[in-house]
């Protein structure tokens, strides 16, 4: 009988971890096939890194197959024993045996427990944000603190199928590169070109059909006076719905690919500045509308990279949001974790958190060090207090090694510190009929309260009426005046009278 040349100790050992790399690709399967829901990275380990060690063991088994035939070349036909030789009445031999198996057992399980752990680990939110990703760290804080937080990355970036997975790994590629060699960019650019659509994606939580109707929303906003004088405006949002079979297609969510279809083309790669719109509704007449200061010719319109409206262009910042200062330090005193007492407080905060800082630790030192010379004379306790809350801000949004804050990241949802809903709705994109996309305010919203105005100039039609008229600047975008960063700006040098009130003139 001819023996076999696998049947040797090198060969035999190599067999041990191609069966427990076959055990676990066969519970990564199982777990793939029986889970809740499907994982992007669960093929890494299933279908490649397992894999490949598996091979590995299978020339190392041939390795000991060709040791062994070298080995029988010197033996005569008698001498070359069935089996390897394990008498297990020697005490010593009996021993290495029972060894083996134990390892051999243990080497099995732990594989296959292990596989399932690395697999649990590289689906994590530490895995994307700080194990491996080490540049996201601004995205995985700013993730921390986000509506979202309870997902895991790849729920959105990578989402199920086999297409997208392999698009996401072929990108990761690239992204182990540029990490490895330090090429990656600062701020990370976003949007992100190959996210995949929203419909894939936010509509496994979110219903799209459902009809939202209106919205009862409170901002609640602090001066830069020395009072830090509390002002509270509650508007209702008309948010509505985008599908005809749960309720009117009206509102914000009119724009929803369900009855609508929306295409733009973007002539920036954040999307903020959109000169050609193409609106189809569900009966299929379509309507054209091109910016008045558009200089697209008709032939780079033709040219040009189309995008269909979904989510993530109004909700851009669903789960890495940088708030700016303003918005940031407003949250902090409604939850009065800042003292409003403290003369100046907003004010002095928006300057030492907008200062160009090279480090984290600059920036703490900085917030620590401008604080207490200037409160010198106030109470110790809600200095401190300040120092330590205006730092945990500074740390949340801002991250001067990355070059990352709400400037380098655009909010689209609002219009107040950026153009937000007046990329399109700017009352300057026309149809060739006369048509134009309407920045009237009660399309969106109606103010129901502002504690600015005496109680009975409150609104009763809804109509946003600003607290200071305005005049010729009346049709200016918000954001040319307002900003996140410093006190309000007038838009006109106004030299020596800039300490006067408002009212003085207006």
């Amino acid at each position: 009988m001819k023996i076999s040349l696998f049947r040797n100790y090198v060969s035999m050992g190599a067999l041990a971890v191609a069966v427990a790399c076959l055990a676990s690709i066969l519970l990564l399967f199982l777990l793939e096939t029986t889970g809740r829901r499907s994982s992007p990275y669960i093929g890494i380990f299933a279908w490649m890194i397992i894999p490949a060690i598996l091979i590995c063991s299978l020339i190392v088994m041939v390795f000991g197959a060709w040791r062994e035939r070298r080995r029988r070349r010197s033996l005569s036909p008698d001498e070359i024993a069935a089996h390897p030789s394990i008498d297990l009445s020697d005490p010593r031999r009996r021993t290495y045996f029972l060894i083996f198996l134990g390892v051999s057992f243990l080497f099995v399980s732990i594989s296959a427990f292990g596989s399932y752990q690395a697999y649990e680990h590289t689906e994590s939110v530490a895995f994307c944000g700080q194990t491996c990703h080490t540049v996201m760290k601004p995205e995985f804080v700013a993730f921390q603190n986000s509506p979202h937080r309870r997902l895991e990355c790849v729920d959105c970036h990578v989402g199920e199928g086999v297409r997208w997975y392999v698009k996401a790994k072929l990108n990761g590629m690239h992204q182990l590169y540029a990490v490895t060699f330090g090429t990656y960019d600062k701020p990370i650019k976003t949007p992100v070109a190959n996210m995949r659509p929203a419909n894939d994606t936010c509509a496994h939580c979110h219903w799209a059909e459902k009809f939202i109707g209106n919205k009862l929303k409170v901002f609640d906003r602090y001066a830069y006076d020395e009072k830090n004088t509390h002002r509270r405006i509650a508007l209702l949002m008309n948010v509505g719905g985008g599908s005809p079979d749960t309720g009117p297609v009206s509102g914000i969510h009119w724009h929803m690919n369900l009855s609508n279809e929306i295409t733009f083309i973007s002539t920036d790669a954040q999307r903020q500045v959109i000169p050609w719109i193409q609106s189809k509704d569900r009966n299929g007449n379509v309507t054209t509308y091109v910016a008045a200061n558009s200089s697209l010719t008709s032939q780079q319109i033709q040219q040009a990279s189309r995008r269909r409206m979904d989510c993530i262009d109004c909700h851009n910042r669903p789960a890495h949001i940088y708030n700016p200062p303003d918005v940031a330090l407003d949250r902090s005193f409604q939850a009065n974790r800042l003292d409003a007492s403290l003369p100046y407080l907003k004010r002095q905060a928006v300057e030492l958190l907008s200062r160009p800082y090279n480090t984290n630790d600059e920036a703490l030192k900085a917030i620590a060090s401008g604080l207490t010379d200037f409160y010198r004379n106030e109470r110790r306790d809600s200095v401190d207090t300040a120092i330590k809350e205006i730092q945990r801000i500074y740390q949340a949004n801002f991250f001067p090694e990355m070059k990352t804050d709400w400037q380098a990241h655009p909010n689209n949802i609002g219009h107040l510190i950026s153009s937000g809903c007046f990329r399109c709705h700017d009352g300057e994109h026309k149809s060739d009929t006369g048509k134009v996309i309407t920045n009237d305010c009660n399309v969106c919203h109606k103010v129901l309260f502002d504690s600015a105005r005496p109680p009975e100039q409150n609104p009763r039609t809804g109509a946003f009426k600003h607290p200071v008229d305005l005049g010729s600047l009346a049709s200016r975008k918000c954001e040319s005046c307002h900003s996140a960063n410093k006190p309000f700006q007038h838009p006109i040098n106004l030299g020596d009278i800039s300490m006067f009130q408002c009212a003085d003139c207006h």
